[in-house]
């Protein structure tokens, strides 16, 4: 489960935990389309300063749809993508078919259902702000192999630098369900910091520009969970506010959002 979404102290009950994992069910068709990849510079960062490598035992958590499976698949990897949403574990299939080196598994962060120490890293794109990270650190621990580390990834949209960049901002935090709560900046680095064993989480960003046309930053923001959909009583304003936006910063028909991609990676 994945989510593009700034210190959350996000410790979620038995109950928010089983919604988070059904948060997509209803725009899986829009995430697969119009949700962003992930920059080359990372995916090398990670197999060269990383130490990943085409015989690697991966696991994926929250893979989602397969975003970021597809690009360890790419490189030889051997992927494990744990995916709790039925949905997207579906998507990932249809769109992953035929890769003899994926394992798509129905499990959690919190409850992989991986063998004990059957991985060699593990990685997690846009997906750890919905995670319980003490029950997750511990399954993380009990899966990797001695000297495994754990990638988490984020796609990161700036709030501000633009007037479309603050307008699409107060939008969001004006009609988003629970756009404040779930955002995925609410994990401070000092969180992040805690997750890891002391010492060891070093921080990387990469660029990661997209020019998106008017459909494909509808259909963005669309994907993301916290946006009212048709029938609901918010859903027309925003629509009718997006447009107007847009229309306002566009050129040549398409708003640039100058998307940075962070990579936090340590021992856990």
């Amino acid at each position: 489960m994945k989510e593009d979404t700034a210190e959350m102290d996000f410790d979620p009950s038995e109950g928010q935990i089983v919604d988070s994992k059904r948060r997509f069910s209803n725009r899986v068709d829009t995430y697969v389309k119009y949700r962003p990849s992930y920059p080359r510079e990372l995916i090398d960062y990670l197999y060269g300063e990383v130490g990943f490598h085409a015989d690697s035992e991966i696991a994926d958590i929250g893979a989602g749809t397969g975003i970021f499976t597809k690009l360890l698949l790419e490189r030889g990897a051997r992927v494990n993508a744990v995916e709790p949403n039925s949905g997207m574990r579906d998507a990932l299939l249809r769109e992953l078919v035929g890769h003899s080196n994926l394992r798509v598994m129905t499990g959690s962060a919190e409850a992989t259902e991986l063998p004990d120490h059957s991985v060699d890293f593990i990685v997690s794109a846009q997906a750890f702000h919905w995670f319980d990270r003490a029950a997750a650190k511990a399954e993380f621990r009990r899966i990797l192999r001695p000297g495994g580390r754990v990638a988490l990834i984020w796609n990161t949209r700036p709030t501000s630098g633009t007037p479309f960049l603050e307008a699409y901002e107060q939008l969001l935090h004006r009609y988003g369900t629970d756009y404040g709560q779930v955002n995925h900046r609410n994990i401070s680095e000092s969180d992040l910091a805690a997750f890891f064993r002391p010492g060891t989480m070093r921080k990387s960003v990469f660029a990661n520009p997209i020019s998106y046309d008017y459909e494909g930053l509808r259909g963005r923001m669309q994907s993301s969970s916290y946006i009212p959909v048709p029938g609901d009583p918010n859903h027309e304003p925003l629509m009718a506010e997006f447009r107007d936006l847009f229309a306002r910063n566009e050129q040549d028909g398409q708003v640039v959002v100058a998307y940075e991609t962070e990579a936090y990676v340590g021992e856990v």
